[in-house]
C-alpha cells in the first residue's frame, strides 16, 4: 500500500468508523468491495434499481441492501455516501445527501452539467461536509512521480501535453446497461471527452496547471447516439504550453490511451495502466522511479474519505478542483458548437 497512515491517525480509526453507503453498483461494485477491505470502514448498505443484482452484491459483501435512495439516506449507520450512478444524476443525488448531512463522493465527472457542480461545491461548503470526486489514477504512485517530475523540471520547460484516447465502443454499447440507452443520451451520459477521456483530461490538467482558453471541434460519425464519439481541443495554458486532447470511440482497431508531455529536456509517455516511459536529454537510462515522492497519500477514495472525515486531511480531489476536467471538457463542446475560443 502506498498509504503511510500516523500513528494518531492510526488510533483515531480504530475508535471509529466511518459507515459508507454505495449507490449504483454497475461502476460502484469495485468501490464496495474496496470499503468492505479497508480499516475504517463499514459497508452498511448498497442500493441499487436492479434488485436482483442489488441483493446478490449485498450477499457477497455481507451488507444490507436497498432499491430506494431514500432508504439509504435515512440511515443512521451511513456517514458517506458513493454515488457510482450515470454522470448526469451525479449531482443530484450528491445534493441530496448533502441535504441530509451525509459526507459524499461520485465517480468521475463530477457532474456533466457545470452550473450543477457550483451549486453541489456551495452546499457542501455551506454544510461543512466533505465532497470529493474518485478519480482513480490520482491515488496511483506513478501518476504523482509523474507531476513531480513535470514541477520540478526534470524535463525542462514545459511545451506541449498530448493526450490520445482512441477506443472502439459498439452500438450496442450505448444501446445496452440499465436503463437501456442510458450511454447514448446527452442528459446522463455526455460524449467521448466527458465519458470516457475525462479521466485523462483531469490528469493532463493536473500535470500541467490551470488552463486559459480552449478551442474545441466535436462530431458524431460512428453512433446513432446524442452525443458525441469524437471530439478534438486545442489547449492553451497559464504557463504558455500548449495541449492537445483527442478523445474518440470510434477507432479500429481500438488503440487504447497514451498521455504524452514534451520539454526542452526530456519527455515523459504514459498509457491508460500507468505504465511510463521517462526520456531525458543526455540520460541513457533514465526511469520514473528515480523521481522520488511523500507516499502519505492514500490508496482509494474510500481511504480518501476517512482521512477526510475522522482526521480533517483534505481528500485528494475536492469539488473544486473536481470541477476543473469538467469546465474543460463543457468548453471544448461549446468552442465547437459557437467556433469561439473559450476563456476558462
Amino acid at each position: 500500500m502506498n498509504v503511510d497512515y500516523s500513528i494518531e491517525l492510526r488510533n483515531s480509526i480504530m475508535a471509529k468508523e466511518v459507515g459508507f453507503g454505495i449507490l449504483g453498483l454497475g461502476r460502484g461494485r469495485k468501490t464496495a468491495q474496496i470499503a468492505t477491505q479497508t480499516a475504517g470502514a463499514n459497508l452498511a448498505c448498497v442500493c441499487d434499481l436492479q434488485e436482483e443484482k442489488a441483493k446478490a452484491i449485498a450477499q457477497e459483501l455481507g451488507c444490507d441492501w436497498t432499491t430506494s435512495y431514500d432508504h439509504m439516506l435515512a440511515r443512521d449507520d451511513i456517514d458517506a455516501i458513493g454515488i457510482y450512478t450515470s454522470s448526469g444524476t451525479h449531482a443530484k443525488f450528491a445534493n441530496q445527501a448533502i441535504a441530509v448531512g451525509k459526507h459524499v463522493f461520485v465517480t468521475k465527472p463530477m457532474d456533466i452539467d457545470l452550473n450543477k457542480c457550483d451549486h453541489l461545491i456551495e452546499a457542501a461548503k455551506k454544510a461543512n461536509l466533505v465532497l470529493a470526486v474518485d478519480f482513480i489514477r490520482r491515488y496511483r504512485k506513478t501518476d504523482h512521480q509523474v507531476r513531480k517530475a513535470i514541477v520540478d523540471g526534470l524535463i525542462g520547460n514545459i511545451i506541449l501535453g498530448d493526450l490520445r484516447m482512441k477506443w472502439n465502443r459498439g452500438q450496442s454499447y450505448y444501446d445496452g446497461g440499465w436503463p437501456p440507452g442510458w450511454r447514448s443520451r446527452s442528459s446522463t451520459e455526455g460524449g467521448s471527452a466527458a465519458n470516457q477521456g475525462v479521466h485523462s483530461i483531469d490528469q493532463l490538467q493536473w500535470f500541467m496547471g490551470d488552463i486559459k482558453t480552449v478551442q474545441g471541434r466535436c462530431g458524431t460519425f460512428n453512433h446513432e447516439i446524442e452525443t458525441e464519439d469524437c471530439s478534438v481541443g486545442l489547449l492553451t495554458f497559464a504557463s504558455g504550453a500548449f495541449g492537445v486532447i483527442q478523445t474518440t470511440t470510434c477507432s479500429y482497431p481500438s488503440l487504447g490511451t497514451t498521455l504524452q508531455i514534451n520539454g526542452s529536456k526530456g519527455t515523459i509517455t504514459m498509457d491508460k495502466s500507468g505504465t511510463v516511459e521517462l526520456l531525458i536529454e543526455g540520460e541513457e537510462e533514465a526511469n520514473i522511479d528515480q523521481v522520488e515522492i511523500e507516499s502519505n497519500f492514500p490508496d482509494n477514495i474510500i481511504e480518501d474519505m476517512i482521512r477526510a472525515i475522522i482526521d480533517g486531511q483534505p481528500v485528494m480531489v475536492n469539488g473544486k478542483e473536481g470541477r476543473k476536467s469538467v469546465a474543460i471538457f463543457n468548453a471544448i463542446y461549446e468552442s465547437s458548437r459557437t467556433g469561439s475560443t473559450i476563456h476558462l
